[in-house]
């Protein structure tokens, strides 16, 4: 089984690719090319730092955004977004003016707002609690570090953080986490291992 995690220079690609190794993948490839995409079993899409940059550098790969809209769209690869992964699965982001997404899960990613007490960026540990049963999902403590979230469709869990916090969307065969499974010890590992094991 191979998978595919997609080099589009935004995301914590060392970190990510060990997670995964340490979940038990074995044929992975770290890619910029779209006809390796199109062959892989599986697509893992992280990314870090602003959505409108990491949206940018997605559609600065030629044929990438084609490549995944094909393999996973149309084909039905199990797709695992992480971080600004999950959050360019949506409509739009307001992050430095509004971006489009790939409009996989209609939604707009913004700012958190300020509340008393509560510090933003959001970081550190925080609760993952399931909204819908889904096969990937289990309610534990995860690794957060964003300060722009998701509101919009097809929310399968939530954390607190002056008031609920998306921590993952999906559909079908894609699902896109908020946290950081790579930084999310245990958790995150077991999170990676269903993902490896998954037949939506």
């Amino acid at each position: 089984m191979s998978v595919a995690l997609i080099d589009y220079g935004a995301g914590n690609l060392h970190s990510v690719h060990n997670a995964l190794k340490a979940a038990g993948a074995s044929n992975l490839l770290i890619t910029a090319d779209p006809d390796a995409v199109l062959k892989a079993d599986r697509v893992v899409l992280p990314g870090v730092g602003a959505f409108g940059a990491c949206a940018g550098g997605l559609r600065a790969v030629p044929g990438m955004v084609e490549a995944l809209e094909e393999r996973v769209l149309r084909q039905g690869a199990p797709f695992l977004g992480v971080c600004v992964g999950m959050q360019l699965m949506a409509d739009a982001g307001e992050e430095m003016g509004t971006h489009p997404g790939l409009g996989w899960i209609a939604g707009t990613v913004r700012a958190m707002p300020p509340a008393p007490g509560v510090h933003v960026p959001h970081m550190g540990w925080n609760d993952v609690v399931p909204t819908l049963p889904h096969p990937l999902l289990e309610r534990g403590e995860a690794y957060f570090l964003h300060s722009f979230a998701f509101t919009g469709d097809h929310v399968l869990a939530t954390t607190d953080h002056g008031g609920p916090v998306t921590a993952a969307i999906g559909r079908d065969n894609m699902i896109g986490v908020q946290f950081h499974p790579e930084k999310s010890q245990r958790y995150g590992i077991a999170l990676l291992e269903r993902f490896l094991e998954w037949q939506p």
